[in-house]
């Protein structure tokens, strides 16, 4: 990152924000900085920019499916990975930290304290090994389907989960998660989701929405956790709202698979 004197002057750009939120949430090589007060003001753009990241991990997919000629359980453990690499493992340390703070006993402030702690417990890591290998298996599941276009929608939509926690949450700060929260308004949480809700039908049809759907019930789940817990929320907690956003959207849109 450069040196923050070096946003001292600088002037808002939406491209440049964009292209900010964008390096901080993946491995891609465009090496754009901004602020974070800039980059956060489009906040409520990132389910977009993961549409993009998707789209990628799809691609992913039908190689391993269709020229590697390899199964779906395998193809789904490695869009799995290549996801996780691709976005940096950027939340898998809030999954962790999450858990260890509500697996605590204690007043908010105990549990804070803990999940702030950079030491790994055992509820932490049993927590991630339970989120990733369901979301391997909603993966697997969606390819037997052969709603290959379900991998963009719920890459898509775990940023919808993250976004539906942070305007259900306070911030804790100071923090970067906080930033993030207090940029994420009705107005353009609901014009972000609309969205959001369109793409996911045209790719997907009601099993799309009903994707949607999952990373918003994902979204309330994880703010009400928080809440009860920490009565604030953080940068890990909106990391957690991400990851198991993810898996809800799967879980959501294989049920509606089965139905429709």
């Amino acid at each position: 990152m450069e040196d923050d004197s070096y946003f001292e002057d600088e002037e808002f750009s939406p491209i440049k924000s964009l292209l900010g939120l964008l390096t901080f949430s993946t491995i891609l090589p465009i090496n754009v900085f901004t602020s974070i007060e800039y980059m956060t003001k489009l906040t409520w753009c990132w389910p977009f920019l993961h549409l993009f990241v998707g789209i990628l991990a799809a691609i992913c997919g039908y190689v391993s499916l269709e020229i590697l000629h390899l199964n779906s359980f395998f193809t789904a453990a490695i869009v799995y990975a290549f996801l996780m690499i691709l976005t940096g493992y950027n939340h898998l340390d809030g999954v962790m930290d999450m858990a260890d703070g509500v697996m605590v006993h204690g007043e908010p402030e105990k549990k804070i304290r803990v999940m702030k702690d950079s030491s790994v417990g055992a509820g932490g890591m049993a927590t991630l090994f339970i989120v990733a290998s369901l979301t391997i298996a909603g993966i697997y599941n969606i390819l037997d389907y052969h709603f290959i276009m379900g991998i963009v929608i719920c890459e898509m939509t775990a940023k919808t989960s993250l976004l539906t926690t942070a305007l259900l949450s306070n911030p804790l700060t100071p923090g970067i998660g906080s930033y993030f929260i207090n940029e994420t308004r009705p107005s353009n949480y609901i014009a972000s989701t609309a969205i959001i809700a369109i793409i996911a039908y045209i790719l997907g049809g009601l099993a799309g929405v009903c994707g949607v759907i999952g990373a918003m019930v994902s979204g309330i789940i994880i703010a009400t956790i928080a809440k009860r817990n920490f009565v604030l929320a953080n940068g890990d907690v909106l990391g957690m709202s991400n990851e198991v956003g993810r898996l809800l959207s799967l879980l959501f849109m294989t049920v509606a698979l089965f139905f429709l």
